[in-house]
């Protein structure tokens, strides 16, 4: 693969639908809460390309919810069955691909069943809970053959790959440090809802909207994190809500990153690469692309291809036509950072190297 794709294992290729292409891929979407609705808005756009032929969700109000969306547009919604085995069993042969959208616990065990059943699967971030379910996904991948994309924004937006093949590549030089800050009034929204209850989430703003900033830092870097520090405060909430990382690179590169969940009504990021021939600007779900090289008094924008989302990544890799730019290996890559961040803040910062979790 090139240098816009995380590594695969050999032999491992998209998979490409026996549909033709002019087929709309039929997909069934597991979990219709709002990220969900997110997603459907963009679908209703290109029914020409996806046809949604089936839902997956226990909570009748939601289904309901999610189903008038069809209604505003005037199309009849698809049958919603709450038992993911059942809705397998009963579509599995009319249905090409899902998409997974439901509390984080649930992300390993429903995408195991989705290929096992023959599906490909575009999977909400963060992929699982920690990087044992991560490497577990990674052999059913391999073991069923199918394509699974997870949904980082930033590894599957241009401007993103753009900037971890100028990094890379030594464009800009070598790479001196990285800092990265992610900022949401996260904690007011999620209070009382599955995202603070750890058994559900696996953790707080530093895996959920934060899970952006581990990963797209991770793309960046191209190279494995060789020592974590971190410290989390839950300020009084069941989960993280501030969360400060200091890392160190394969390479010395230095890493510092800050999560901030409790600010006033904002959700934005900022994401920094100092190298010794210019200094490069991105956001975490890939929101820019700026650069300012040696000699030159200012950031200037970088020019990407345009992006009309993660459904069109999803799409083109299913057809063939893109490299997987977000396989469970990125998946894996973030969920043992998140494995060492926490490792470290229960030791009060001490910092923590990858074989501390299981990674000798």
């Amino acid at each position: 693969m090139d240098q816009e794709s995380p590594a695969a294992p050999a032999g491992h290729r998209a998979h490409v639908g026996a549909q033709s292409s002019h087929m709309p891929v039929r997909i069934a979407i597991i979990g219709c809460g709002g990220m969900a609705r997110h997603h459907l808005s963009q679908l209703l756009r290109h029914t020409d390309a996806v046809r949604v032929v089936a839902t997956c969700e226990p909570s009748p109000a939601t289904a309901a919810q999610f189903a008038l969306m069809f209604d505003d547009v005037n199309m009849p919604a698809p049958p919603n069955e709450p038992d993911l085995a059942q809705m397998l069993s009963r579509y599995g042969g009319e249905l090409d691909a899902a998409i997974i959208i439901t509390p984080h616990v649930y992300h390993h065990d429903q995408t195991v069943a989705c290929m096992e059943a023959g599906l490909d699967v575009m999977l909400e971030k963060p992929m699982v809970m920690n990087a044992v379910e991560a490497r577990s996904l990674i052999r059913a991948r391999d073991r069923t053959g199918r394509t699974l994309v997870v949904a980082f924004n930033g590894s599957l937006s241009p401007q993103v790959r753009k900037a971890a093949q100028m990094l890379q590549s030594g464009e800009l030089g070598e790479m001196l440090n990285i800092h990265g800050v992610v900022w949401q009034s996260w904690n007011a929204f999620t209070a009382n809802t599955w995202r603070q209850q750890p058994a559900l989430s696996g953790g707080g703003f530093l895996f959920d909207t934060g899970a952006h900033l581990l990963n797209t830092t991770a793309d960046l870097a191209g190279q494995p994190f060789v020592e974590v520090a971190a410290w989390l405060d839950n300020r009084g909430a069941p989960v993280d809500i501030l969360g400060s990382v200091m890392a160190r690179l394969e390479s010395g590169t230095f890493v510092t990153l800050s999560g901030c969940g409790d600010t006033v009504q904002s959700c934005a990021s900022d994401l920094r690469v100092f190298c010794t021939r210019g200094i490069l600007r991105t956001g975490v779900w890939g929101e820019r692309l700026e650069v300012q090289r040696d000699g030159e008094p200012d950031l200037q924008p970088v020019e990407t291809p345009i992006s009309h989302g993660a459904w069109e990544q999803f799409l083109r890799v299913r057809a063939g036509q893109l490299p997987n730019p977000c396989p469970p290996e990125v998946g894996l890559r973030m969920a043992l950072l998140w494995d060492m961040i926490q490792l470290s803040a229960r030791r009060g910062g001490r910092p923590v190297q990858p074989s501390d979790v299981g990674d000798a």
